[in-house]
């Protein structure tokens, strides 16, 4: 019997991890579903850097704070807060929903620290995944995966190269130190003290400016230089995001904020 990944730093969304074995869940299905209650309070949600040029159409797009950042689609300005999925998680707007909120209940995680072999686990608290009457066969009759659980693996396994590839792109960002702490002022009108939202990181545009050309030229060919511009031009949906906070009666509740 596989043991449970020992992790106790569990990533957003998952409450518990348990390794997909046919001993154990050779009866098990998967349901699909329309709506994503996972989604409903999570106001921020990790991007790879190949969902920039779709996630920039919806959402600002940001770098987290501390010394190892990921970007993140911005989907509200304060915790707790989404604009685009409801409380039961109905999505209410249209838009790119990020590959990460779409893996969910599987991961691919290491069962102990000491290996790198990552093994398809799902969260035993989701409703998604049990001995149900209805759903895709996660086994056949001989034990083996089925054709959903190998589509599921694909899935995931293309999620952890899309990660390498924005984990490379992140360390570009920093050996040149174009990181710089994000500030964003938001009225609600004219009158009205600005709300400001700290707490994440975006490009510094001067510094962005003062890099050699022949960098530049490589960024360009290699197309690093296009997801740092989708970053930049993405963050004038900050007041987008706040106006739909607003409409949506959801805040904001006070004059500063962490993003």
């Amino acid at each position: 019997m596989a043991s449970a990944p020992q992790n106790a730093n569990l990533p957003i969304f998952y409450n518990g991890l348990v390794p997909l074995n046919s001993n154990e869940h050779g009866n098990f299905r998967a349901k699909s579903t329309e709506k994503a209650p996972w989604l409903a309070k999570q106001h921020a949600v990790p991007l790879t850097v190949e969902e920039f040029p779709s996630a920039q159409r919806n959402y600002p797009i940001i770098f987290s704070s501390g010394d190892n950042p990921v970007p993140l689609a911005l989907m509200g300005l304060n915790e707790g807060i989404n604009t685009f999925f409801d409380d039961e998680g109905t999505m209410t707007t249209p838009a790119y929903v990020p590959a990460y909120a779409r893996r969910y209940p599987f991961l691919l995680a290491k069962l102990s620290p000491d290996t790198d072999q990552l093994s398809l686990c799902y969260d035993p608290s989701s409703d998604l995944v049990g001995e149900f009457d209805e759903g895709e066969r996660l086994f056949n009759d001989e034990g083996q995966p089925s054709t959903a659980t190998q589509n599921i693996l694909k899935f995931n396994e293309q999620f952890e190269q899309a990660g390498q590839r924005t984990a490379a792109f992140m360390q570009e960002l920093k050996k040149h130190d174009l990181l710089m702490d994000g500030e964003v002022a938001i009225r609600r009108d004219e009158s009205s003290d600005p709300f400001i939202y700290r707490g994440f990181q975006m490009v510094d545009q001067e510094k962005l400016r003062e890099m050699r050309g022949d960098q530049l030229r490589t960024w360009n060919q290699n197309g690093l230089l296009s997801l740092v511009y989708a970053h930049l031009f993405s963050l004038d949906l900050t007041r987008e995001i706040f106006g739909r906070q607003v409409n949506q009666g959801k805040g904001p509740v006070s004059q500063t904020a962490n993003a």
